[in-house]
């Protein structure tokens, strides 16, 4: 992904650390790859970011991108 595809609100999140916020839009632009055959491209976007966190796996974005991870590796 060039810098030109990646959505501005995921360059100001790791501009700010914001990692929640990170999580929840690459989960959402995964999402949307998904439905557009670019399987492959979620995955690779998603898991980095998923792979950070090291608590919280009980909260809902946590949740659902791991959901979403397993669904790609389908």
């Amino acid at each position: 992904m060039t810098n030109q595809d990646r959505p501005a609100s995921l360059d100001w999140a790791g501009e700010q650390q914001a990692k929640s916020w990170e999580l929840r839009t690459s989960t959402s632009l995964a999402r949307l790859w998904q439905q557009q055959g670019k399987r492959k491209e979620a995955h690779d976007l998603l898991a980095p970011v998923y792979s950070w966190f090291t608590e919280g796996f009980d909260t809902k974005d946590l949740k659902d991108a791991k959901a979403l991870l397993e669904e790609l590796a389908v």
